[in-house]
């Protein structure tokens, strides 16, 4: 149910809940666009990404945005050959565009004195306009909402979830080169984005750091540099070979996060994450990523990559989620699409009060 409010969310007491926080579900919009998986990629992709549906529904719900009747049946074929509980499956038919359901699909607040939750449709252009058409995805949160029975609610700017960070305790961590890009939000400055973040997200403090990885298409989202891991703190991608293209932004956004303070008055904690070698489709750098993990019921979805900092990467991630398991999946084929686990998936939090 579409509507708008007299209060904003944050006024409404909602926010949006840690990534650690208990899932209902997990929602996915299930991959069939050649042109995000060209010629044999698309085929080559699917065993990673149904690897992927099973390992989440070992915890939760998994939700899948199918594009139509057939792709639905197809979907479930597959996953009863792979011995997934279809019990642990739902669907919602509508047409889709592409599968980054972190970007397009619906930003779930949660109200932790009632229980209650609602949907934020924010726009989405697809990055910027960089891939059309986008319509069918930008209609994906309130086919969702519809779904659930939730009251959605449209601010009416553009906001991709792969852009933002929470802690749970009233902090976002964002990226200038996304959030400020002139191709998202172009009529609006810096004050303002804040403003809406703060209103819709309902968080008190926003912080930045200023860019992204190489091979990012998104102009740098957030959820492949740096991860909140608790409240206080994070993991933050570096690399070691100053020759690297991304030595220096990483650097810089490791500098910044160590000058950061939380709104408890507490430095922010930075656990140094190392990135893979770079991950190549021919002369193309994808960005592969360490820090494109998804935290689930589950456990801590990690991608690898056939990579000689594969395991450094999930040692340091077995420290950072002491109480978790660590999952490292593969993603070579999932990555040529220019992105991993995270970006593919959007957590639905269970309706727990107090948290």
């Amino acid at each position: 149910m579409n509507t708008s409010l007299t209060l904003t969310p944050k006024q409404l007491g909602f926010h949006f809940p840690p990534e650690w926080h208990p899932h209902r579900a997990t929602w996915l919009t299930f991959p069939h666009n050649e042109a995000s998986w060209q010629g044999d990629k698309l085929a080559r992709m699917r065993p990673q990404y149904l690897a992927f549906i099973k390992a989440i529904s070992q915890g939760e719900k998994v939700g899948i945005i199918a594009n139509d009747e057939a792709l639905k049946d197809f979907i479930i074929q597959e996953l009863d050959a792979i011995g997934v509980d279809l019990g642990q499956i739902e669907f919602v038919l509508k047409p889709t565009n592409d599968a980054w359901c972190r970007d397009h699909g619906p930003a779930f607040l949660l109200n932790p004195e009632t229980g209650q939750r609602l949907v934020v449709d924010w726009g989405h252009n697809a990055w910027g306009g960089k891939y059309p058409p986008y319509d069918d995805d930008d209609r994906t949160p309130l086919a969702v909402a519809e779904h659930l029975g939730l009251l959605a609610v449209q601010p009416g700017i553009i906001m991709e979830g792969g852009s933002v960070e929470f802690n749970g305790a009233g902090s976002l961590l964002t990226s200038r080169s996304c959030l400020l890009n002139p191709n998202r939000n172009p009529d609006m400055n810096q004050g303002q984005i804040e403003e809406y973040l703060r209103n819709y997200y309902g968080v008190e403090q926003i912080l930045w750091v200023e860019d992204g990885i190489v091979g990012d298409d998104t102009d740098g989202h957030i959820d492949d540099t740096t991860r909140f891991v608790n409240e206080d703190t994070v993991v933050a991608c570096v690399e070691s070979d100053p020759n690297d293209d991304n030595y220096a932004v990483l650097q810089t956004n490791l500098e910044l996060l160590k000058k950061m303070r939380l709104l408890n008055g507490k430095p922010l904690n930075v656990i140094e994450l190392p990135m893979p070698k770079a991950v190549m489709i021919g002369d193309f750098r994808t960005p592969g990523s360490y820090a494109n993990f998804l935290i689930c019921n589950a456990g801590v979805i990690v991608p690898v990559f056939e990579n000689p900092n594969d395991q450094v990467a999930v040692d340091i991630l077995e420290q950072a989620f002491p109480d978790r398991k660590i999952i490292p999946l593969p993603a070579t084929e999932i990555i040529w699409g220019q992105g991993s686990f995270h970006c593919l998936s959007q957590q639905e939090p269970a309706a727990v009060l107090g948290s």
